[in-house]
């Protein structure tokens, strides 16, 4: 991928997830593991205060008090919590942000950051008296779950800055803020999405800002798939690279697979601001993890153009024998275990080699705590690691529990990218239990097993996925200006129904 003339790594990151530090549950030391298992860079925040909250009268009693149980956890620790957060910053091996969370009825829920581990923790009556008050440390205010309804803890994009809030959180476990038809409504107890308070509308008011993804997580698994995740094009992996990234708005927000894309207008990446007096060359290079099913290019948050998958040709197979990149997803789960099934797992590959190998693990999932929930810190103490892997080999452990409903899946999964043909044989072996399956067999279908004969967990080898089909390059033109600042920005659906959602180019003429 050609990202610009500077050499760019893209990154992978967490910027909100909570555990046991406030009103989470989980170690933060755990925490912290985990985000290094999967991820690049985190920021494990804290609940730290809520200026205008509702007044403790019948019916709020828990609600009023888990917060401020909460705010003043994080306070009596507060010292120990930023000490910990820098001992695990190690520059280009694992990234970690100081950062806490200010709630807000009118304003809306925002997180701030840091590159400082000085960063005192001290309480404002809204998110920009926060980052003023902690003037002249570097803070960004990130706003999350903004499509909520305005005044009940959704965005309030009419005191919106761009220059506190580079980025935007558009998706974790609440669901996806781009729009309210979009896929991933709201389902929490805060309530559902309201079309004034979406992503696409502050675009549609000429508002500026770089797309994010994070969980959002209550129990201490930054990354948790599927919950969101936040790509950032950056030149290292430090604190000040990542950093720069994100001021630039070099980001762009997936649900769980880590979908690698490139979009550009006249060469101008994702984030940037480009003065263009004639036409608009855009280009978009994507590098999936699964069949890529539909492509949308927005310009000003209204729909410009859309490939779908089957009429591009993207989901033909290859011939037979056919030498190539093929994508093969093993995930386990399923069964009815509440207390968590452990897998040990390994593969083998014959006639070809493994190119990659990523994991997509998941955490016990808590979005908010409920009266009958205890204190756990080893709640998500789950030993989830890819151990080692070559170009033949994989070994791993991971732990799963029984699905939370038929629409809520608490599997684990590994995606192994294979450099080979239809002959090369891939020996999965979980438990003492082997399944081998040639790339030819898993280009016709999926191949599932179970570990006992009823109602027990299983394992699922994916339709293996040709490269053609997980790739996608597209280039268009505009040559219609329809304001001083046009917006460009694309959605990816995968038929796994993984999305990621890339900042817009910002076009001046």
């Amino acid at each position: 991928m050609n990202w610009s003339d500077r050499e760019m790594k893209l990154l992978w990151g967490d910027l909100h997830n909570h555990c046991g530090i406030t009103y989470g549950f989980g170690d933060l030391e755990n925490a912290l593991s985990v985000a290094k298992e999967q991820l690049d860079f985190c920021a494990i925040i804290g609940h730290a205060m809520w200026p205008d909250m509702p007044e403790r009268t019948e019916g709020l009693e828990f609600l009023v008090d888990f917060h401020l149980k909460g705010f003043a956890k994080l306070r009596g620790n507060w010292e120990h919590v930023r000490e910990t957060v820098k001992t695990w910053n190690v520059p280009h091996e694992f990234v970690t942000f100081q950062g806490y969370e200010i709630h807000s009825s009118e304003f809306g829920d925002h997180h701030v950051l840091t590159t400082s581990d000085e960063l005192p923790l001290i309480e404002a009556g809204s998110p920009s008296e926060l980052v003023a008050a902690l003037a002249p440390l570097p803070v960004i205010a990130v706003p999350h779950h903004v499509s909520y309804t305005p005044g009940y803890r959704g965005a309030n994009w009419e005191a919106f800055s761009e220059s506190i809030s580079p980025v935007v959180e558009v998706y974790s476990k609440h669901g996806c803020s781009m729009s309210d038809s979009s896929a991933y409504p709201c389902w929490h107890t805060m309530g559902p999405r309201d079309s004034r308070n979406t992503v696409v509308s502050a675009i549609r008011s000429g508002r500026k800002f770089g797309f994010a993804g994070s969980t959002d997580h209550h129990a201490g698994y930054p990354g948790s798939y599927g919950d969101g995740r936040v790509a950032v094009l950056a030149t290292e992996k430090t604190r000040d690279a990542i950093w720069e990234a994100l001021l630039a708005r070099r980001t762009y927000a997936i649900t769980g697979d880590k979908i690698a894309c490139s979009f550009t207008v006249n060469g101008a990446i994702f984030g940037s601001e480009v003065k263009v007096d004639g036409r608009r060359e855009l280009k978009l290079d994507v590098t999936g993890c699964d069949f890529i099913d539909k492509v949308s290019v927005y310009k000003n948050g209204v729909l410009w153009k859309v490939v779908n998958a089957q009429y591009a040709g993207l989901q033909q197979l290859p011939e037979p024998q056919t030498q190539g990149k093929y994508k093969v997803r093993v995930e386990m789960g399923w069964g009815d275990s509440q207390t968590g099934y452990v897998w040990q797992g390994s593969a083998r590959l014959d006639k070809g080699q493994i190119v990659s190998v990523e994991t997509c693990f998941r955490g016990q999932s808590v979005l908010a705590p409920t009266p009958e929930m205890r204190d756990n810190p080893d709640i998500n103490l789950l030993g989830n690691k890819l151990i080692a892997w070559s170009e033949q080999t994989a070994e791993w452990t991971c732990t799963t529990f029984k699905n939370v409903s038929t629409r809520h899946p608490q599997t684990a999964a590994l995606i192994f990218e294979i450099e080979g043909d239809t002959n090369s044989q891939l020996s999965i072996e979980v438990n003492g239990q082997t399944f081998t399956y040639t790339i030819g067999e898993l280009l016709e279908g999926s191949r599932s097993a179970h570990m006992l004969p009823h109602s027990s967990e299983a394992i699922l080898v994916h339709r293996a996925v040709p490269e053609h089909a997980y790739c996608f390059q597209g280039e268009w033109h505009d040559d219609e200006k329809e304001r001083d600042c046009d917006a460009y920005h694309v959605e990816i659906r995968q038929t796994n129904e993984q999305y990621a959602w890339i900042t817009p180019v910002f076009v001046i003429s």
